[in-house]
């Protein structure tokens, strides 16, 4: 067996060697403290703390770490959860995320992928989109990618392994690493002074907040947070089909209490995404499993809500749309599968809602992930952003090194700051705006959004556009 050397710390400023195999996951090697730090010693220095774990604080430590210009840069990643053991379970997870073509790239450049690929990973080649109140629908296809992928639907705990397994050597992981405070400064001056449960202290020139949607960095930082309440949950479920199929197809239904979504896990499974309003979630929840499947099928099948006259005006302008667009308005519409059961055991409920910190940064900090932005999921984007993020602000880290600027320099980070929230904003009022719009079964609404979904579909170069734009 092919062995590496590496270190590991058994009490403050005392390192001994741990043996470990090759490749072995970066979540096993990663270190934890053992003692507390006496109070009236200095705190610990780091280059860079991220604070916070997850599936995009991790990757912001994996990324970080194959960074050449950062390699010499002492770095630490403090995860409050325990670091526990996890081998790939038969039955599939309930929380997955739709991988878009520009984060596999950038897991490509990190070798994240592979080890995805070799777990669970399925393909979606097309995307069907309609609603319950008319026939009018949208299809998106992967034609413009190599492979012919619009994303792939891989179980969050599948992402955050391939994650941790190569997360370099010299990144430290500090597991049950709870932070009590912060302490920021307003310029570049002093450095950011973290005090932590065990009573250590810890001082960095850059802290990277990946503590979620509630951050206590956020919130140390005194940065305004705009956020609202969607009133709805969304429901997550692991679902058996009726049959085995070609299961590529992600399909999404609008209703009006909300988007109802089954994305692929292989030929027999897929995964729900239901969102829908608190009363009803709640009454979904406290369903029989075979009464939710009922229910479930009937959200995806059930036309009885598709208006008369909506359907006549729809129909005419699908000529008049093949006449301006020969071929293109003529698409073939394709069915969803039937649903057979709901796994027992799988259903789960989270609420909704939308927040944007209106700056991502301060001198020697920066937000990542869900700790700057919230989104809804009815468009699957939440974790990309997120990706996102990691992959520009690495970046601009390293523009900095290499212009011989100091680590947390404000300047660097406002380049990030500059570069995502261009991209964030447009991406939330995109989904916002279709929420909203999809929210009503008003006649007026409906034929609105009827009309305008049928005419997207014809245009090929407009839809090309909507795809760049979700998957870059």
């Amino acid at each position: 067996m092919s062995l590496r050397l590496g270190l590991t710390r058994a009490s403050r400023g005392i390192y001994v060697p741990l043996l470990t195999q090759r490749g072995a996951p970066a979540s096993v090697v990663g270190l934890k403290r053992a003692q507390p730090a006496s109070s009236t010693t200095c705190p610990e220095y780091y280059d860079v703390v991220i604070s916070g774990g997850g599936l995009v604080g991790f990757a912001m430590a994996c990324s970080l770490g194959h960074s050449k210009r950062l390699s010499d840069r002492r770095i630490v990643l403090l995860e409050g959860a325990l670091n526990k053991p996890w081998q790939l379970p038969e039955a599939f997870s309930n929380r997955v995320c739709a991988l878009n073509a520009r984060t596999r790239t950038f897991f490509k450049k990190l070798g994240v992928w592979e080890h995805i690929e070799h777990l669970r990973a399925q393909p979606v080649h097309r995307m069907q989109v309609w609603e319950s109140c008319s026939e009018a629908m949208i299809t998106f296809d992967g034609h413009n990618q190599e492979d012919g992928t619009v994303a792939h639907i891989v179980e969050n705990d599948v992402t955050l392994h391939s994650i941790k397994r190569q997360i370099p050597q010299h990144i430290e992981v500090e597991y049950e690493a709870k932070v009590e405070s912060y302490q920021i400064p307003k310029d570049m001056a002093s450095k950011v002074v973290l005090t932590l449960a065990d009573g250590r202290t810890i001082s960095t020139d850059l802290l990277i907040g990946a503590d979620g949607a509630k951050s206590l960095v956020r919130r140390n930082m005194g940065v305004q947070y705009l956020s609202w309440d969607y009133d709805q949950m969304g429901i997550v479920a692991t679902l058996q089909l009726s049959e085995a199929v070609d299961n590529t197809v992600a399909w999404q239904r609008f209703l009006p209490t909300g988007p109802v979504a089954l994305l692929p896990l292989s030929d027999d499974h897929s995964s729900l995404v239901w969102s829908t309003t608190r009363e009803q979630a709640t009454h979904l929840l406290q369903l029989s499993d075979e009464d939710f499947t009922e229910a479930l099928n009937r959200a995806i099948w059930d036309d009885s809500e598709v208006d008369s006259r909506v359907k006549s005006i729809h129909t005419a302008w699908l000529k008049v749309l093949e006449t301006m667009v020969p071929g293109e308005s003529a698409e073939t519409r394709q069915l969803p599968p039937s649903i057979a059961r709901v796994l027992p055991g799988t259903r789960g409920g989270f609420p909704l809602g939308l927040g944007h910190a209106v700056h991502y940064i301060t001198p020697r900090v920066a937000l990542i992930g869900d700790a700057a932005h919230r989104v809804h999921p009815l468009a699957g984007q939440g974790v990309n952003l997120g990706f996102g993020d990691v992959a520009t602000l690495t970046h601009c880290l390293e523009n900095s090194v290499l212009l011989g600027a100091e680590l947390g320099d404000e300047q660097a980070l406002y380049q990030y700051e500059k570069e995502r929230q261009k991209y964030n904003v447009a991406t939330m009022a995109s989904v916002d705006g279709l929420y909203r719009l999809y929210n009503s079964a008003a006649l007026p609404l409906v034929l609105l959004r009827s009309l305008g979904l049928s005419a997207v579909n014809a245009m090929a170069p407009l839809k090309r556009q909507i795809m760049v734009h979700a998957e870059s």
